[in-house]
């Protein structure tokens, strides 16, 4: 258990799943554990409570090296059937009248899980603003760096070179880089990928513990371009309340005031009402992931997004604090394929604060979500600009130079 999470009790063994989603959009930690049973074309849901160690529900993908576009495999399994492993040859299973299913069960292809082009697509190369910032991804490298012991999954090696391969795709210059969940706060990996990159074109965001950080560490890190903390809930699945949730997010902020960092916390959209009475009082700029990560029924486009549990006090937070949201990750909290039932939350977050305290970011390389591609969904947030070239630039640039303590040149 990284220390400092140890506060947060968890309950030996099991967790208890809270939201239901169908398996083709892949695992959930604290959000989305559950078992599927079918029938009559329609997926039936049961809750559970389902051993936390035992369960591994992603696919894993495997691409053999001499492999071309055309011949590309992945390998499957579904501990929760006992089933053994099968190969599927993506190229015979497109001319299958399930290629649908079989995309939204795993959400990749062959193009996907290919390189990604030299070239931007114009579209989005040409509309985002330049000295762009892509506000959450990350770098890992499990075989270079050793996982923490409470890794909930082993990822692929994804290096910074192809990080910013990857942001040259779409024409973003700049990255934060967040520490991930499996390596505790053991920041190596990130720190390592931050030095190489440097405070011109990076930003860091970092997991200690409070009760042992040194000031003098904490400068350091703030030369290197660190400028956050984060205490992550839902990727550990804790169990919080508003006495022991305050407690750490003010140990937090006393740590990191005075270098002007920022506070970032992750956890499910229903625990925002305890925030509310809590972040005023931390006197630094407070940020919430991945659009609050909400608990979405799949249903409609349309939807009021206020019925949402927590969703009023997160826009409370957002027009009485300095509080930033990031518009990431829809398919952590999506159900449907295209994610279009995230999109009344995401408007109106934009409509809101998108040209103060809205900051994109593409969750790269979405772990536990390998091979996805997030270029489409960029497209239906520029779309969601429009003409409006401010929107635009404080969306993808001016909101995160302020967040981020970045120097406009």
């Amino acid at each position: 258990m990284p220390p400092s999470l140890a506060h947060f009790p968890r309950t030996p063994g099991v967790v208890a799943a809270v939201n239901l989603r169908p398996s083709h959009h892949g695992p959930r930690r604290l959000d989305a554990l559950s078992l599927m049973t079918r029938g009559r074309g329609r997926d039936a849901w049961s809750c559970a409570r389902i051993p936390c160690r035992r369960l591994h529900t992603e696919p894993f993908l495997s691409l053999p090296s001499s492999a071309t576009a055309a011949t590309r495999f992945i390998s499957t399994t579904d501990p929760l059937r006992n089933q053994k492993p099968r190969r599927i040859d993506l190229l015979s299973l497109s001319r299958r009248r399930n290629l649908l299913h079989h995309r939204r069960l795993y959400h990749v292809t062959a193009a996907t899980m290919a390189a990604p082009s030299s070239s931007a697509p114009p579209a989005i190369a040409q509309r985002i603003p330049p000295d762009a910032w892509d506000s959450h991804m990350h770098v890992v490298d499990p075989d270079t760096y050793p996982l923490g012991p409470e890794a909930a999954y082993r990822p692929n090696t994804y290096s910074l070179q192809q990080a910013l391969a990857f942001e040259a795709t779409v024409g973003i210059r700049n990255i934060v880089l967040v520490q991930p969940s499996i390596y505790g706060d053991d920041n190596t990996c990130t720190l390592d990928a931050l030095r190489a990159l440097g405070p011109e074109r990076g930003r860091a965001v970092v997991q200690f513990d409070p009760a042992t950080i040194t000031a003098a560490q904490l400068r350091e890190w703030h030369q290197l371009g660190v400028r956050g903390v984060r205490l992550n809930i839902q990727s550990y699945e804790r169990e919080v309340d508003a006495a022991g949730l305050s407690r750490a997010l003010h140990r937090y902020a006393d740590a990191v005031r005075d270098l002007g960092w920022a506070v970032q916390i992750y956890l499910p959209m229903p625990l925002i009402p305890l925030l509310e009475p809590i972040v005023p009082a931390l006197n630094v700029r407070f940020c919430i992931d991945h659009m609050g990560h909400p608990l979405l029924d799949g249903q409609s486009s349309t939807a009021d997004p206020y019925r949402l549990p927590g969703f009023p006090s997160l826009v409370r937070l957002l027009q009485t604090s300095n509080t930033y949201i990031k518009l990431s990750a829809p398919y952590r909290t999506s159900k449907v394929p295209d994610y279009t039932d995230i999109d009344p939350v995401a408007k109106e977050l934009i409509k809101l604060a998108g040209t103060s305290r809205i900051v994109f970011a593409t969750d790269w390389p979405h772990t536990r979500y390998e091979g996805l591609d997030i270029r489409p969904w960029m497209e239906t947030v520029l779309g969601w600009c429009g003409d409006d070239d401010f929107l635009r630039e404080r969306l993808f640039r001016g909101n995160a130079e302020d967040l981020w303590d970045v120097m406009r040149s």
